[in-house]
């Protein structure tokens, strides 16, 4: 049964909020302070999953998501759990708010979404993740912290060390449970969840809400609101383009599309693969870099720093970088391999065409690849149509924007060996960060 959201009794164990009318932050019961950091960093109207969810969240009630990545989720429960906690401050290793994900990239991206209005309202919030020293984190959580946004893995290692208690978590928020439960993350996630305070206020967020996601919601969450965002905030649409093409011509269509005007992010299979494009790339003169799991993090920030500011225009990836990662204006994603399943297709082509911005998603099919790839396209809502190709064929460049590539090598980039703060690029828009900084007031003065 559907009710509106503030008739909890009537509608069984998930309520279903009726859509409102369009509001600004100010009107859903936000503090002045959070609206001004909010238009500070560019953002005015609220999209339609945060203006539902918000009020409802400041009420203190479940919240049970079903929102894509790119629906601004990270507002909906961020913002309300930083106006819940404003006013008083944590003890020394004792945060009262928790946010889990799946991936390093999307912890970071959340830290940084909410920096500013947390600034604002007097929040401490630090990010937690592997692949950085668990010391230098540690040191960060002991001088003070009020929201933890972590991955599972390393939050728990904490944890279990005796460096953080979340025994004063009283606002958790698990986001794109789906993919925590695709990565086995779920049982590290209840876990944790058990670790905080049962009466406390709890939000799922997730593109789904069945099989294991339904279980960790029907086990955690007690009569939640329900608030959807089924596609993108201004109901934009990607262009799907699935290009036949020879195993033989492949790689130079791949190099010429790479060569485009334009932010571009090229998904292969497997980590060998990505190294080994990337340096093609480079070797014909196209400015790349590459991000899969093996990457140092400091690597895999500096590397999406670079992306996100601009001066490197491609990203080739395996799909770590298919979920949590926004970057503003990549107007092509290419599947130089097609993904493994309709979900991996669905993730990979959303990190196009966000936010009301156009977008075209290529895949790249070879002989023999057909009747797999029409059948995940299919699963995916997407309408196989191929069309045959060369390196030369007018369409791709009509298309893709492809291009001849410049054809002089670039050099290797420099190693990485700590991590380097990046300069912060327009108004309001900061490229990925460290997780080693200080935050805050330090990032914005310069100091590490």
């Amino acid at each position: 049964m559907v009710a509106n959201a503030t008739d909890t009794k009537a509608c069984g164990r998930y309520c279903s909020a009726m859509p409102g009318p369009t509001r600004s932050f100010a009107d859903l019961g936000l503090r002045p302070v959070v609206v001004h950091a909010l238009r500070r960093m560019g953002v005015e109207a609220p999209f339609p999953i945060q203006r539902d969810a918000i009020p409802d969240a400041l009420a203190g009630k479940h919240i049970l998501g079903r929102a894509p990545t790119g629906s601004g989720k990270t507002f909906a429960f961020g913002l309300p759990m930083l106006h819940r906690l404003s006013g008083s401050a944590g003890l020394r290793g004792r945060p009262r708010g928790m946010v889990l994900v799946p991936t390093r990239e999307l912890a970071l991206q959340i830290e940084q979404s909410l920096e500013e209005p947390a600034l604002a309202s007097g929040v401490r919030i630090v990010g937690v993740v592997g692949g950085v020293p668990m010391k230098r984190q540690i040191d960060r959580l002991l001088r003070g912290v009020d929201v933890v946004v972590a991955t599972p893995g390393r939050l728990e290692d904490i944890v279990s060390n005796g460096a953080l208690s979340l025994d004063d978590v009283v606002i958790t928020v698990v986001d794109e449970a789906d993919r925590m439960a695709d990565l086995g993350f779920l049982p590290q996630v209840e876990r944790l969840l058990d670790r905080t305070r049962p009466t406390g206020q709890r939000m799922l967020f997730s593109a789904t809400l069945d099989g294991d996601v339904d279980s960790l919601s029907q086990r955690y969450l007690t009569a939640p609101v329900l608030h959807s965002a089924e596609q993108a905030p201004d109901g934009a649409s990607a262009d799907h383009v699935f290009i036949a093409v020879s195993q033989e011509a492949k790689m130079d269509v791949a190099l010429s599309i790479a060569a485009r005007e334009g932010r571009t992010i090229m998904f292969l299979r497997t980590k060998h693969a990505v190294d080994r494009f990337a340096e093609s790339l480079r070797a014909v003169g196209i400015a790349a870099v590459a991000l899969h799991g093996d990457k140092s993090q400091a690597n895999r920030t500096r590397s999406l720093a670079s992306f996100s500011e601009g001066s490197v225009p491609v990203l080739v990836a395996t799909d770590v970088a298919a979920r949590g990662i926004h970057v503003d204006d990549v107007s092509l994603v290419v599947h130089v391999d097609p993904p493994a399943d309709a979900k991996d297709y669905t993730h990979r082509a959303g990190r196009t065409a966000r936010a009301g911005n156009a977008g075209t998603v290529v895949t790249l099919v070879t002989e023999g690849q057909h009747s797999e790839v029409s059948a995940l396209a299919v699963v995916a809502g997407v309408d196989p149509r191929f069309v045959d190709v060369t390196p030369s064929s007018g369409y791709l460049e009509k298309i893709t924007g492809a291009r001849t590539p410049p054809g002089r090598p670039l050099p290797e980039p420099s190693p990485i060996t700590r991590e380097v703060p990046v300069r912060a690029q327009g108004k309001g828009k900061r490229p990925p960060g460290t997780y080693g900084s200080t935050g805050g007031r330090a990032r914005r003065s310069g100091r590490r």
